[in-house]
């Protein structure tokens, strides 16, 4: 069975709003412009911004809101441990992203 990407991601919204039902801003890339998606986002009283790449400007261009995933993804990985998939749970992997992103805010808070 194939998921599309609208799939998925209206399952993230109804887990995002069970989990965090003071949660009303996101952001999305632009192949979540999607009408089903747009439609259960409403109905679940978010409001979603689409971020968009502007493809006329030549060369790279840092979006806001485009890069935070993967800047979040890159610090993660610099816990040796979670560079590489090594636990054979999912409780274990979840708590070894959440003391890896502790230990950030602490050294921030710190710092």
């Amino acid at each position: 069975m194939m998921w599309s990407v609208s799939a998925g991601a209206q399952m993230i919204l109804d887990s995002t709003r069970k989990r965090w039902p003071w949660l009303k801003h996101l952001f999305a890339d632009g192949a979540y412009d999607r009408t089903k998606l747009m439609d259960k986002a409403a109905f679940l009283d978010f409001i979603v911004e689409i971020v968009r790449r502007i493809d006329h400007e030549p060369g790279f261009k840092v979006l806001p809101r485009r890069w935070v995933v993967e800047r979040t993804f890159g610090w993660m990985t610099r816990w040796r441990r979670l560079v590489r998939d090594y636990e054979a749970r999912l409780d274990v992997s979840e708590a070894m992203i959440h003391v890896a992103m502790g230990s950030l805010l602490l050294r921030r808070i710190a710092h």
